[in-house]
């Protein structure tokens, strides 16, 4: 089986260490995958530059429309979620992808719209030639095990005025 990245932790950039290893597989002519969790919005840099990195580069989304906030999901948000592993396992086996990106699928796990041993069950069916990055706050300790690396993100330092400025998001 492939590898398996983790990045968590409550700092900024998660899905930017995912972006980096994507944009080197992609850089070698490798089919990159990113299966978005509990994300809809599409004016962002990794949604935006799709079709310019095609066919490589696929992205899809599988997020509430206009969600905004962990208080705020519903049985829709776990269906979702739900759909989208197993849209990430029919990717894995239909397109063979080099790299599966599933950002935020340790928030999605958190809020309890997927179990843990569904997800670990799909680690475990990937084919060797298919490493998977796992993104989001609060992964929870059985995925800390599973993958073979892990970072934890933390702000030391982050203006707030530059999370999201002028309508620009990372």
């Amino acid at each position: 089986m492939g590898h398996v990245y983790l990045y968590t932790g409550t700092g900024a950039g998660k899905t930017a260490n995912a972006l980096g290893l994507a944009l080197r597989s992609v850089g070698h002519k490798r089919k990159v995958v990113i299966i978005q969790f509990l994300k809809w919005w599409k004016n962002t840099g990794e949604y935006q530059i799709r079709k310019m990195l095609q066919p490589y580069y696929e992205i899809y989304q599988f997020g509430r429309k206009g969600w905004i906030g962990l208080g705020n999901l519903n049985e829709e948000d776990a269906q979702l979620a739900h759909r989208a592993l197993a849209f990430a396992e029919r990717i894995v086996r239909q397109r063979k992808p080099h790299l599966l990106v599933l950002d935020e699928i340790n928030l999605a796990l958190y809020c309890n719209l997927l179990s843990v041993k569904e997800v670990v069950d799909f680690l475990n069916r990937l084919p060797k030639s298919t490493d998977v990055v796992l993104t989001g706050r609060y992964a929870p300790d059985e995925l800390l095990e599973r993958a073979d690396f892990v970072n934890e993100v933390k702000d030391v330092k982050s203006p707030k005025e530059m999370v999201m400025t002028k309508g620009i998001q990372y």
